[in-house]
């Protein structure tokens, strides 16, 4: 250890004037790009857009998912410009439910800029709903709350394993069963919503931030290198350290990278290569390495979103319930699996954590959870909030719009059946 230390010692004796700009230059750009972020974002302008389905809307979640791979088109490459200059980030859009005294409501948080895109593409899907201006329903819960007569309570889900590994998703529910055996995995939880108390409210905000499988490809790799292990392939492991240490590594791969490819020297290996690997192996594996494999594959060959999911308990003191609460978290375990992937509550956000003066920084914890619930504040940085990758069929399989699977009475709908959407409606 002592020989170690003495080699870094003379690297950096030899080389300070090299390594401490470069350090302080990565230093500083991250106080930088977040003071951008900032300005950025305080000057986008958001709309709330309310969902309603007539009652007989007969719809499986595949619709749903095509939703989610039109609106995959506000991806947008962020240029060395817009990153370093103006700030700008990929777009978000936050899908929502809302239980509040006994009524169930859809809702859609996107940019003005991006309303169009949205509409047209749910419109699509669902020619005959309903999408109108909605006041934002979080501007009721009391500033400051917790108080002495208002309560609240929420929590962050993260995924149990990594991202490439797919949760149980809605074919198994749907395609997989009979006519008669069909379940909506959403209908417990409608059921739920729709049996709350006139003053309690509960929502759940899926905030989705679309992913380039051009430039942001760890996610495809890590389910690569997942199936690499299981049929037993040579994988390249990544090398934790540093930020600084790790970053300026990244830089000087992807300029290997280009040199290599500039003189023609190498290249990446198909995919036909590949499946065609993993074709040979699959007899030898046994059945729930198959599983896996073709679990991982299928997941990771969809298109997907930076996903952060969020729920939010809120109720005066005198009806405040902690049970309520773990009503949702028990929704989103059905969709948990042992040898795949399911969520989990991210106990680094949530309220209550630590041990030292626990009881006194709960409230403080609270709040702080309000507010970015409020905000739809979304993760482009590593903090203790943290998000995942879904893919379009993940996020179908717990958002949906409620078919003929689900009788529950209250959900917000109109009436009657529209002839279809809007002639004004511009197309894309």
């Amino acid at each position: 250890m002592t020989e170690i230390l003495n080699i870094y010692r003379d690297i950096f004796v030899s080389y300070w004037w090299i390594i401490a700009p470069i350090a302080l230059f990565l230093f500083l750009r991250h106080f930088w790009v977040n003071y951008l972020i900032v300005k950025y974002v305080r000057g986008l302008e958001w709309i709330v857009l309310e969902v309603k389905f007539p009652r007989d809307v007969i719809k499986t979640p595949k619709a749903m998912e095509q939703f989610f791979a039109g609106i995959h088109a506000s991806e947008k490459a962020r240029k060395f410009k817009e990153k370093y200059i103006k700030g700008d980030l990929p777009p978000w859009f936050s899908i929502e439910m809302l239980g509040h005294g006994g009524e169930i409501h859809f809702y859609i948080r996107t940019e003005v800029k991006y309303r169009n895109l949205v509409e047209s593409h749910l419109y699509a899907q669902y020619p005959q709903a309903e999408i109108i201006d909605a006041e934002d329903y979080v501007d009721s819960i009391p500033p400051g709350t917790p108080t002495a007569d208002f309560d609240a309570w929420g929590t962050e889900l993260i995924l149990a394993k990594e991202d490439a590994y797919p949760i149980r998703t809605y074919p198994v529910f749907f395609e997989e069963k009979e006519a008669e055996e069909r379940t909506d995995p959403i209908a417990g939880l409608f059921e739920f919503l729709s049996s709350l108390n006139p003053k309690e409210s509960i929502a759940i905000h899926i905030l989705i931030s679309p992913i380039s499988p051009v430039t942001d490809k760890q996610w495809i790799k890590d389910g690569e290198n997942l199936v690499g292990k299981i049929i037993g392939r040579e994988v390249k492991e990544s090398k934790k350290g540093l930020m600084i240490v790790e970053e300026a590594r990244s830089w000087l791969e992807a300029l290997g990278q280009g040199i290599v490819r500039f003189f023609g020297l190498g290249g990446e290996e198909s995919a036909v290569g590949k499946e065609k690997k993993v074709e040979k192996v699959m007899p030898f594996l046994t059945p729930g390495q198959k599983e896996v494999v073709l679990a991982v594959e299928r997941n990771i060959g969809k298109i997907g979103f930076k996903t952060m999911i969020r729920f939010m308990y809120w109720a005066p003191k005198d009806l405040f319930s902690k049970d309520k609460p773990t009503v949702v978290a028990g929704f989103f375990r059905q969709f948990n699996t042992q040898n795949l992937n399911g969520f989990k509550i991210n106990k680094k956000s949530t309220p209550g954590r630590g041990k030292i003066f626990k009881r006194k920084r709960e409230p403080g914890q609270r709040r702080f959870f309000v507010g970015i619930f409020k905000k739809r504040f979304f993760p482009f940085h590593k903090l203790k909030t943290r998000g995942f990758v879904f893919n379009i069929e993940e996020l179908a399989t717990i958002f949906h719009l409620p078919g003929k699977f689900v009788e529950a009475e209250r959900l917000s709908k109109i009436e009657a059946k529209k002839g279809g959407p809007p002639s004004e409606l511009p197309t894309i």
